[in-house]
């Protein structure tokens, strides 16, 4: 459930209860990667493509409220991001399996809508594109709600969404608000509520005679990185897990600073998210709401590491990130 919040709530809120990883090895490389919740308690990531992943039953009374065509089709179109974002979607060690706390979610919902899930993984800008012409019937690609994309799309929340500014490790620095990336280099992804984050902050160091954040596009993490390593940026900002996992993973980076997906007043909601009236949005947030009462949510969460990121209920169109200026 969104609530509201001063800034300074929300990064502490993040900072205690978003994952804390230890290392169990590069995750190209191993078969697993150990993650430690914020309790204490330690579990294997399972990187391989045999993942024995959690299942729930089909309920009639919900999978009949999907629209007659995709009831019909049988299938349920996921669409994720192709980006290797470990721990919310990547390639598991056959390099052609997608694995994550995104699918995992998308299989449960699946289950419970008694439909195949297909799920096909596109380039970020392509996820918008393919639910636009109805290609995919449903996105889980860590999509942020923001009242811009509400104008064009129908969101079923089931994370809490908050990001990470990594730097290179030892750097020293601290990121606490706008003032903190004033004149530096910072990597972020295009067409993301980072990015829209990033400008916003850009945007009020100027008014305030302060230097404009020198904002950065990388086409994938790999660069991202060897380029925050380099000392060709001094940071990068990004989803917290996958920022938590990568400085983890590798001893390469730091998390210096975390926020809320949503800005300074909101908790930030990650959702499904279709097209806007299609018909899907009711019964994918009824599938929601019965994996957390049955308990298969809570165990996926907790199989990636993340129980931190666990709501209360699946919320339709929530308030998301204002538009930028708003």
């Amino acid at each position: 459930m969104s609530t509201t919040a001063p800034r300074g709530a929300a990064v502490a809120l993040a900072a205690a209860c978003v994952l804390l990883l230890a290392a169990c090895g590069d995750p190209s490389g191993g078969e697993t990667a150990e993650v430690a919740n914020a309790s204490g308690t330690r579990t294997k990531i399972n990187l391989t493509a045999d993942q024995n992943r959690v299942t729930t039953a089909k309920v009639d009374s919900i999978a009949a409220g999907v629209p007659a065509r995709i009831r019909a089709r049988g299938t349920l179109e996921v669409v994720g991001s192709s980006g290797s974002a470990a721990p919310l979607s990547f390639h598991a060690t056959d390099d052609r399996t997608v694995i994550g706390v995104e699918t995992d979610i998308a299989h449960l919902v699946a289950d419970v809508l008694g439909l195949e899930p297909r799920i096909r993984t596109v380039s970020w800008e392509n996820i918008f594109v393919g639910l636009d012409s109805a290609k995919y019937d449903v996105g889980f690609s860590n999509i942020t709600v923001t009242e811009e994309r509400k104008e064009k799309y129908d969101f079923a929340t089931y994370r809490k969404d908050n990001l990470g500014f990594a730097a290179k490790k030892g750097s020293g620095l601290k990121v606490d608000g706008p003032e903190d990336v004033a004149g530096r280099a910072v990597a972020v992804s295009s067409g993301t509520n980072q990015e829209k984050l990033l400008v916003a902050w850009s945007e009020e160091n100027e008014k305030a005679g302060r230097k404009p954040v020198d904002i950065k596009y990388y086409q994938n993490d790999t660069d991202t990185y060897l380029a925050l390593r380099s000392g060709r940026i001094d940071l990068h900002l990004g989803p917290h897990p996958t920022a938590a996992y990568h400085a983890a993973t590798t001893g390469q980076t730091e998390i210096v600073g975390t926020y809320s997906g949503a800005g300074a007043g909101l908790q930030g909601l990650v959702a499904a998210t279709t097209k806007k009236d299609n018909g899907l949005v009711e019964p994918l947030a009824d599938a929601l709401d019965e994996i957390i009462r049955n308990g298969t949510y809570a165990e996926v969460l907790k199989r990636w590491g993340l129980s931190g990121e666990a709501v209360a209920t699946s919320e339709i169109n929530p308030p998301g990130l204002p538009r930028t200026g708003a």
